[in-house]
């Protein structure tokens, strides 16, 4: 079932976070789906504007129309990832998607103001939610680069006032993490005093974190044994704190590198350990398999573990009385 982002945020606001997984194929897309299956919990299914260019905006959404036939019971948001504001209207007037992220944080506050509004307007007259971004994020996320210089934390006073003259339905908040693998350096983590901040000028408003990808070090390590080059210093997100930045507002949660890493490893392994095999299914078929795992273990740390049947009854709930 395709549910809004502003239903499931409804639900799960101040009580767990909702996973966020970015894909690019079939296999990326039957491991989430089967993980949380597995796990009975909700999620986002991010596509982003790479995505689409890479594997086709068309060949995308059939992958997900399929997923839904073939896993009935998933309860899941199609949403548009970093999106600029022509690929927002894209997405919004193909009926296909059930949110869009409007990323104009690289603009000044007045121009990041005036696009988000723009989008919003459009976006809620089709039913659709919206994700806006206030303060910048250091770090790479494929065709996102921002220098550790120029990332800025999200100013909670400005945060209030955006989304009172955006109507967005959601906010990305730059709170200490980034996008890639190289998030932290020593003991730095979430700035939970900046999020404490934010969710006092705006209660029960749905807030997301992104670049939240933990980095596990065993991954690092195996991958590296298995032939690849990545610096042993990489280091993400305490996964611990997923569950008490879902307490101070935190409802969506992005995790995409974990998965790259998942894969990484995975088909690294694989062909280390097979050297005369050639065919893409075996790997194919233990890396959906591993990342179904990943994706359960995440739910588990974000609180959203078995509240798969809550969700859906609460969403339809919400559906019945809105029609009343």
């Amino acid at each position: 079932m395709i549910v809004t982002a502003a239903e499931l945020f409804k639900v799960a606001y101040g009580r767990f976070a909702v996973g966020a997984y970015n894909i690019n194929n079939m296999e990326q897309t039957h491991g989430l789906f089967r993980g949380a299956i597995q796990s009975q919990s909700p999620f986002v299914i991010q596509i982003s504007r790479g995505a689409r260019k890479y594997a086709d905006k068309r060949m995308l959404e059939a992958m997900i129309r399929a997923a839904e036939t073939i896993y009935p019971d998933a309860v899941f948001v199609v949403h548009l990832d970093h999106g600029d504001e022509a690929t927002c209207y894209d997405c919004i007037d193909s009926g296909f998607y059930s949110s869009v992220m409007i990323d104009a944080s690289h603009e000044p506050f007045e121009k990041n103001v005036e696009i988000t509004r723009r989008v919003v307007e459009r976006a809620h007259a089709k039913g659709v939610s919206v994700e806006a971004e206030l303060g910048m994020l250091g770090g790479v996320e494929e065709d996102i680069k921002v220098e550790d210089g120029h990332a800025c934390l999200t100013d909670p006073d400005q945060a209030k006032e955006f989304v009172q003259l955006t109507g967005c339905d959601s906010l990305a908040c730059a709170i200490g993490t980034s996008h890639g693998a190289y998030k932290f350096k020593g003991r730095q983590s979430i700035h939970f005093d900046v999020l404490e901040k934010i969710q006092q000028r705006l209660p029960g408003f749905p807030l997301v974190m992104h670049g939240s990808s933990s980095v596990p070090q065993s991954e690092i390590m195996r991958i590296n044994a298995a032939g690849g080059k990545l610096d042993p210093s990489a280091c993400g997100v305490n996964d611990d704190e997923y569950l008490p930045a879902a307490k101070l507002g935190v409802t969506k949660i992005n995790i995409d590198t974990d998965g790259r890493l998942v894969w990484t490893r995975v088909h690294r392994e694989y062909f280390r350990d097979h050297p005369e095999d050639f065919d893409f299914r075996g790997p194919g078929r233990v890396f959906m398999t591993e990342y179904a795992n990943f994706i359960a273990s995440r739910s588990e740390k974000l609180g959203s573990k078995n509240t798969l049947s809550e969700v859906r009854a609460a969403i339809l709930e919400q559906r019945k009385n809105k029609a009343a």
